[in-house]
């Protein structure tokens, strides 16, 4: 029998006390000119909220979105999808913030993923729109003219940077990737829908990162030291090769895979591009395809090219491993997952530091020790034929 679970009476007050605290953060909060709003909903992330006033005589609605945590050079929106459930098509009323705090408010229609949120008209009306910025907050107000008769939208929120004066990308983390939802100004109704509508791009997107962070941030440096360390072993000859290549080969086909997701993430989302990223992905396929090749035409140990064909192999493979480091930080920032992702490779990094250092320096006492055992054996030798 499995033992059951039971909230303890402590516990359960402590929740009610946190929930009460988030639902009169929302319903209590007192607006800097002293607007009252008859319905207010808490948004499920980014600490965000939404307040309105529904007006059916003239179909109209009176909203304040509120965004807290919002700093200098940063800008905050949120939107209506008249026609769609995403980003594009969103109609937005943003509020950016310059970096001596001043807000200017405006309306933006997102036509494409590459969009700057330049100010631009909206599908429907909007005969009035402020912002301003209190005490961390930005608090957008506006009152729109609610198109075709209808009261319930997709609605979408975002915030992110501001670079030059001008809004800049936002934030890939999960959190910005659920920024979707459902509102309904009649009813007072909402959903939080954008784990649904956005799920399956940040699968592939997780996917894409774990991949490649697998294969090329750890098994081919995993690789390359059971080369350096395995073959200093006689025993280990030529065991050390085949798990060398056996290493490297799946590091290399689980790689491909990932940049396939990565090639297949790019084409489903135009306008988004993190140059950087993608251009050390292809140099690390390009340079991990030459691998393959050369290990084909690897020459035998006594040909005279061996030495010319081990500099390109060495410098080509340590290249990649420094590479390969590289990009999965770049694509964890992309990414932005929990903090605990991140540390977690660094702690892989410094664990395989730790276990380099270690084996270089076993391998070299075994090295010049065998070269203080080659070189008695030589003086031996040639003291007993000199006697002879």
């Amino acid at each position: 029998m499995g033992k059951s679970f039971h909230f303890h009476p402590i516990f359960c007050i402590l929740i009610a006390i946190l929930t009460t605290s988030y639902a009169q953060d929302c319903n209590t909060y007192t607006f800097s000119n002293n607007n009252v709003y008859a319905t207010c909903v808490s948004l499920p992330v980014l600490n965000s909220q939404l307040h309105w006033n529904y007006h059916p005589t003239n179909a109209t609605v009176d909203v304040a979105y509120r965004q807290t945590g919002v700093s200098t050079s940063q800008w905050a929106a949120w939107a209506l999808n008249v026609d769609g459930s995403g980003m594009v098509g969103a109609q937005a009323l943003v509020a950016l913030i310059s970096s001596n705090g001043s807000v200017q408010a405006y309306t933006s229609s997102v036509t494409g993923y590459a969009t700057g949120l330049q100010p631009s008209g909206l599908s429907f009306g909007v005969p009035r729109i402020t912002a301003e910025m209190v005490n961390g907050d930005v608090v957008i107000y506006a009152t729109l003219v609610l198109p075709g008769g209808r009261t319930s939208f997709n609605q979408v929120w975002q915030v992110g940077p501001v670079n030059g004066g001008s809004p800049a990308a936002h934030r890939m983390g999960s959190d910005n990737a659920n920024l979707l939802g459902r509102v309904d100004f009649s009813t007072g109704e909402t959903s939080a829908d954008g784990g649904n509508v956005g799920g399956s791009r940040q699968r592939r997107r997780n996917t894409h990162g774990v991949l490649n962070a697998l294969s090329w941030g750890v098994m081919m440096p995993m690789g390359a030291m059971a080369a350096r360390y395995l073959k200093v072993f006689k025993s280990a000859n030529p065991a050390w090769f085949y798990i060398h290549v056996t290493c490297q080969a799946s590091a290399y086909i689980v790689g491909v895979a990932g940049w396939a997701t990565g090639l297949k993430l790019g084409s489903d989302s135009v306008g988004i591009e993190y140059n950087t990223h993608r251009n050390i992905g292809i140099a690390l396929f390009a340079l991990g395809t030459l691998q393959a090749f050369a290990l084909l035409l690897r020459p035998k140990p006594e040909n005279k090219y061996r030495f010319y064909w081990n500099i390109y192999h060495h410098a080509t493979g340590y290249t990649v491993i420094i590479l390969s480091i590289v990009n999965v930080f770049k694509g964890l920032d992309i990414l932005d997952p929990e903090k605990k992702w991140k540390k977690a490779y660094i702690g892989i990094l410094i664990s395989l530091g730790v276990e380099t250092l270690i084996f270089e320096a076993y391998t070299w006492f075994v090295v010049l020790k065998r070269k203080q055992d080659d070189d008695k054996i030589e003086q031996v030798s040639n003291g007993y034929t000199q006697s002879a």
